[in-house]
Formats: C-alpha cells, structure tokens, sequence
C-alpha cells in the first residue's frame, strides 16, 4: 500500500528497479508489480488468518436478523455469542469457514493492492500527497478485489452459521451451483462494493492523514518512513473508523449471503432498500448496526497487521531490488 518518504507520499515504479549508477530516473518504492502483488497476498493472508475468531462473532450476530420469522429477534453481546459457541461448539467453531477464506484472500488482496498502487501512480502526477487520490485509488481497488472475494466471502459466512448444512468449501460450492445457480455467488456483489467503495475512501484517507500526523509527532523519526508502528497504528485507527461508518451496509450483505440458510429470510429480490426495510420492519433502527462491536474489533486489528505485513513484505523485496543493483553494479564495474 503506501510508503513515506519524510512526510510525503510518493508514486511506485512498476518497472524494473535500475541500478544505482542511475538511481535519477528510479521512484521511492522501487519494487515491480508482481511484488506488489505478492506482499498484498501475504498481508490479505495472515489478516484474515489472525482475525478470523473475530469474524465469526461477528457473521453470527448480524446473520440473527435473519432469522425468526417476523418477530424481532434477541440481541446477544459479543460475550454471550463467544461463550454460546465455545459451549455448544467448541472452539472449531470459531474457525468454520476458514477454509474459504484461505482460498479467497491472498488472491483477492494480490488484487486489491496492486490496482490500489497502480492506479495511485496514475492519479497522484503533481501531487502525489492528495487524500483524494488515495480514496479514489482505494475505490477503483476495492471494486476489482470484489469480484475476486464475493464467491469465497458468500461459502465463508454460510459455513460461519450456527447448524450450517454444508460439511465444508467444496459441499457448500458444489450445493449452491446446483440448487441456486452460480448467480448466488455474487448476490451481495452490488451490496459489497457499495458498502466497501465509502469504506476503502474513510480508511485509506484516514490511513494516509493519521500516518502522516504520526510522522510529524515525532519528528526524530520521520526519516524513519518503513516504521511498523507507525503503519500499525494508523491501519488500526483508519480501520476501526471505516468500520463503524459501514456496519449498516455490512448488516445488509451479510443478511444477502446467507439468505435461506438456517431459518435466514430469503428474499425476493437483492435490493439493498428492500433489505434495509426488512431489517428495520423486523427488529428496529437497532438491527442495521448489529455486530459493529466485532466488526471493530476485527478492522482495527486487522489493519494494523495487515498494512505492517504488506509494509514489512515490500521492505523485503527492496532489500532484495537494493542486493541485486548491488551485485549487477558489482558485475559491470
């Protein structure tokens, strides 16, 4: 994702890292993009990995909604649901659907990533420093992740369930092609990049304002532009802002992913406005903030370890750039 360079962003070069001896023509970042592919794999990978317990939680308070009839439902706290399925489930249960996700993530952060620097590189000619361009840069990224996450995501939440039907990944694919159609996978596509296009524009402008209001704190520092703290700790608040702004809509796709499944209303069409109606009818203005505890709790952490994954694996392959201009300059001389 982003770098500093003192207090300011500048664009990568996707092409080959040049040797030192002309270092003029070469960018901040330096690194290809297949390596920026492959850090956004890893940081998406061990995010997900990490903070899977969380989303658990989370699915199963949100997905309560759905679920009957047309009385309101209980709400439950974040407490009662971890301790419900550590009694009745054991902690396996906390890590169905895990699976999905393994297979899902890496891919579509690969994505996710990639496009986000590609497109910022565009964008930031001028003024590489502008929030805009880091907003609309993580939109454009977002809306090409999605189409790569939505499928796993959907097999994910209906594994995550509380007496899910399905034994595993390829039960659950299988199942849903041959009993709802392959346009099942992609139900709360629209819904997705609707509710991740605002997210995706609060957390990367506020990541890019709050890392470099953390670099001006401490000044002694600010050279210190791959500090994991600091991408920790401006992931983690960028994170948990983006994540509370958004809950309603993540409500509303959750409710469209796991729709018909153990009691889950199904619904007649994939309007976001008639799920919004539905969830207000059955259970108040209360229902479409359901499970934003969790859902901070998983984003603000999970920023933070992934953008101190994705900064830490591009620090690798710089020192790895940095080595070979060494020993290619080593070979001309």
């Amino acid at each position: 994702m982003a770098t500093d360079a003192s207090t300011t962003y500048h664009a990568p070069d996707f092409h080959s890292v040049t040797p030192k001896t002309t270092s003029v023509t070469e960018t901040h970042d330096g690194l290809e993009f297949w390596q920026f592919m492959i850090s956004g794999s890893i940081a998406g990978s061990v995010e997900h990995m990490a903070m899977f317990p969380i989303d658990t939680l989370k699915t199963r308070m949100q997905a309560l909604g759905g679920s009957g009839g047309s009385y309101p439902v209980q709400h439950i706290g974040v407490r009662q649901a971890f301790s419900s399925i550590l009694k009745l489930e054991g902690a396996a249960g906390l890590y169905r659907g895990i699976g999905a996700m393994g297979i899902g993530a890496g891919p579509a952060h690969a994505v996710y990533f990639s496009v986000y620097e590609l497109f910022k590189e565009f964008f930031s000619r001028g003024d590489p420093n502008n929030p805009a361009v880091h907003a609309v840069s993580g939109v454009c990224a977002t809306v090409a992740s999605d189409a790569v996450i939505t499928p796993m995501d959907m097999v994910k939440q209906r594994l995550q369930l509380k007496c899910s039907p399905y034994k595993g990944v390829a039960d659950c694919v299988k199942r849903v092609l041959v009993e709802e159609g392959i346009g099942s996978f992609y139900a709360s596509y629209r819904t997705t990049v609707i509710m991740n296009a605002p997210f995706t524009a609060v957390h990367f402008a506020t990541y890019e304002a709050a890392k470099k209001g953390l670099m001006e704190v401490d000044p002694e520092r600010v050279s210190d532009d791959e500090s994991l703290v600091v991408h920790a700790t401006a992931g983690a608040v960028a994170g948990a802002l983006a994540a509370a702004v958004t809950t309603p809509l993540d409500v509303v796709k959750t409710q469209l992913q796991c729709q018909g499944v153990c009691g889950c209303d199904r619904f007649s069409s994939g309007s976001i406005g008639n799920v919004f109606k539905t969830i207000v009818r059955k259970d108040g203005y209360r229902g479409l903030i359901r499970g934003w505890i969790p859902r901070m709790m998983f984003h603000a952490p999970a920023a933070a370890i992934c953008w101190s994954t994705y900064e830490a694996s591009k620090s690798f392959f710089q020192r790895l750039n940095d080595s070979d201009d060494h020993n290619n300059q080593m070979i001309n001389d």
